[in-house]
């Protein structure tokens, strides 16, 4: 079995109701997994949240999520490689 992540882009993401400088967002993963040379293709939905820094931008804040959820990704695989 592999599982590869073939795409990334944040879906949604709002300043947090009550932590000041909280940014949470929900970023969208595509995966592919092959099983016995069959591929499946899987669309997931990550929650992530990072704490906004002085002089970040806009655009700094929407790769900070999909990294965070990069990394999420990643340990879901060393966890299903073990």
């Amino acid at each position: 079995m592999s599982l590869e992540l073939i795409d990334i882009a944040l879906a949604e993401r709002h300043d947090h109701p009550r932590l000041v400088n909280r940014v949470t967002g929900k970023v969208k993963a595509v995966l592919t997994e092959t099983i016995d040379g069959r591929e499946q293709r899987h669309e997931i939905f990550i929650p992530a949240w990072i704490e906004r820094e002085d002089g970040m931008d806009e655009s700094d804040i929407d790769l900070a999520l999909m990294v965070k959820a990069a990394k999420i990704v990643g340990r879901l695989k060393s966890r299903l490689a073990s």
